[in-house]
């Protein structure tokens, strides 16, 4: 299926350089924003107090986190769960503050408007927790990064190999320079989000590799140098990319525009590395190619003919 057919290959390779600038410096302006901001973590990295109370009539969630937000307390989470009637609110640790006495403050302040509202659970997440979900996210995220190392290593030649890892690594910056610079909040939705895309990107990737693989193979290429040959499999790509990028990017701002706070920084992950992802594989990955040296003897290396038995 082809939702458009292109009659000329567009002359991607001719804006190899450029576009490998363009991605290099925001790849050092992600840097930076890491380095000097830092991410915004979440109740679940710092700690702190959750809460889950319910109301008999349901609750308006805004006015809920205006109410919370004169506590002071600091970033104060409010989102529904399935319904307005079932309300989860997270809270920050506070110096000097237990989470008894947070978590009382905050219901004597919600049943001053709403006196029918009761306190299902609450639990207390302590800075030793955060730390190991800490620890536990960045080793479930070294542990997809090997995989797709040992993957793209076994499949492709090295130069798609280390192209292909780069760009993907270069997805996952870029994510984290936008949080870091805009002080979104960083959570394990976020951090589920990041490794989705990491798979998401590394298929963009394989998807075009595979095309310049076969190019390379096909009769009608021979007298075609290496840029015409990838800006070929790229233009012939162009359609699949469209269909199933643009049928993708449509469910996730869906859920971003309509999912509410449970699902926010999640589909906003997803949001950025879906458009990331493939600007990179396209035009950061395959300009990588000419740089590392690509051309026909790399994969089609003549074979040596058998000498023939003496009888």
């Amino acid at each position: 299926m082809e939702l458009f057919k292109i009659k000329r290959d567009i002359p991607f390779m001719s804006y190899g350089k450029l576009t490998t600038l363009i991605s290099l410096v925001t790849f050092v302006l992600a840097i930076f924003f890491l380095v000097t901001k830092g991410l915004n973590f979440s109740v679940e990295f710092t700690g702190g107090t959750v809460m889950e109370v319910q109301y008999q009539q349901g609750a308006d969630v805004n006015k809920v986190r205006e109410k919370l937000d004169t506590l002071k307390l600091g970033d104060v989470q409010v989102q529904a769960l399935g319904t307005n009637k079932h309300i989860m609110i997270r809270l920050p640790n506070k110096e000097g503050a237990p989470s008894s006495q947070l978590s009382n403050s905050v219901m004597d302040l919600l049943k001053k408007d709403a006196p029918d509202v009761t306190l299902r659970q609450v639990e207390f997440i302590g800075p030793q927790v955060g730390e190991e979900l800490v620890n536990n996210g960045l080793i479930a995220l070294g542990m997809v990064i090997v995989g797709i190392i040992v993957y793209l290593s076994m499949r492709f030649e090295w130069r798609f190999a280390v192209s292909a890892i780069i760009a993907n690594m270069h997805d996952v910056v870029i994510i984290l320079g936008f949080f870091a610079f805009f002080q979104w909040e960083f959570s394990l939705t976020v951090l589920a989000g990041i490794l989705a895309v990491l798979g998401y990107s590394v298929n963009e990737s394989v998807v075009v590799f595979d095309r310049i693989r076969e190019n390379f193979r096909k009769p009608a290429m021979r007298n075609k140098t290496v840029p015409q040959i990838i800006d070929n499999a790229i233009t012939a790509t162009m359609s699949r990319t469209a269909i199933t990028h643009g049928s993708t990017e449509a469910m996730v701002l869906s859920m971003l525009i309509f999912g509410g706070a449970a699902l926010h920084g999640f589909s906003l992950a997803l949001t950025i590395g879906i458009v990331f992802g493939v600007y990179s594989s396209v035009l950061v990955a395959s300009p990588l190619l000419l740089m590392f040296g690509l051309d026909r003897e790399n994969l089609a290396k003549p074979q040596k003919k058998k000498e023939e038995a003496v009888v």
